[in-house]
């Protein structure tokens, strides 16, 4: 099927977006290690250069701006928000979904040097939020106007069950579309989704002691879980090796494309943002695959997250068309 791409992403812009999930702040320190600590077996790092970045789950609202979708983000974070809604503020997204209370708000530091990350330290909790029904309530009625949702899960207590439960009942009722990013808590939880998009430390974390993940299981593994959480695709990112998408009528992995990958950190994010657009659109599963796919590896080619390039996503996947 020959797909007008430009005609695709043109309609993004027609698309709003509930994304419900972990916020956090990703910091950047960069400097050069040119000596060692007296007090310690350590290298000292000078540093340069220091930057904020919006992470998690406001990755993900990031990646469906840069697109030139409608994110609205709904999450938790700390009374003492670390600059966060300042963030938001700069990169124009909407506060409006998100909850304040006494927890920290997530910070996650990175010390760069010579292009390696040399350490990083993590400021969190991730007991469950304190007011669940009232996050429920404020999320639910943000959800009225969206056309797609995300659950972006990093386990920092965001999507508590209850939470999960109660808002995937909503969108069910008022048939939203529903694409989950998971992580081992509660994996079990997100049943009758339409794209499950776990990566693969995550499918090896929620398998049995007993089952081995190899090249050739996968696929059943795949197969028999898909039925178990009844949802309509399975979207697996395999890392340097691309995806592997399983639904009802396709059963395929599609390769990475060859590129020079500086850094893991938020490719799962431009995945799912860019699979929800596709979702919405009324894709077939095949080329959601694909266009992820995509997506996912562009993310991969500068330090740190980054929202995706829009018009170099679509120069990559008009060419491949």
């Amino acid at each position: 099927m020959n797909i007008n791409w430009h005609s695709i992403f043109n309609d993004f812009k027609k698309i709003k977006v509930l994304i419900v999930g972990d916020a956090m702040i990703d910091c950047y320190m960069w400097g050069i290690i040119n000596r060692q600590s007296p007090e310690a077996p350590i290298p000292i790092v000078d540093i340069e250069k220091y930057e904020k970045k919006l992470g998690g789950a406001a990755n993900v609202a990031s990646n469906i701006k840069a697109l030139g979708a409608s994110p609205i983000l709904c999450s938790v974070i700390g009374n003492e928000d670390k600059g966060f809604l300042d963030l938001m503020k700069d990169k124009k997204l909407s506060t409006k979904g998100i909850l304040q209370e006494e927890r920290k708000t997530t910070v996650k530091t990175r010390i760069i040097s010579e292009n390696k990350h040399q350490l990083r330290v993590d400021e969190e909790d991730n007991f469950p939020i304190v007011n669940e029904y009232k996050f429920i309530k404020h999320t639910t009625n943000l959800m009225n106007n969206a056309n797609v949702i995300i659950f972006q899960d990093y386990n920092k207590g965001v999507l508590t069950k209850d939470v999960i439960k109660s808002l995937i009942k909503y969108a069910k009722i008022k048939k939203i579309p529903i694409l989950v990013d998971p992580k081992k808590e509660n994996y079990w939880e997100y049943k009758g989704v339409n794209i499950f998009k776990p990566n693969l430390k995550e499918l090896k974390e929620s398998i049995s002691k007993n089952e081995s993940l190899s090249s050739d299981s996968i696929f059943k593994i795949v197969s028999k879980q898909r039925k178990k959480l009844n949802a309509d695709c399975f979207l697996l990112t395999l890392s340097k090796k691309g995806v592997f998408i399983q639904s009802k009528n396709i059963n395929k992995q599609i390769p990475a494309t060859i590129r020079n990958i500086v850094d893991v950190s938020g490719a799962g994010d431009s995945v799912i943002a860019t699979a929800a657009l596709a979702l919405s659109l009324k894709l077939d599963f095949y080329n959601i695959g694909r266009l992820a796919n995509l997506a996912g590896g562009l993310s991969c080619e500068k330090i740190g997250v980054n929202p995706i390039e829009k018009e170099k996503l679509l120069k990559e996947i008009s060419c491949l068309n």
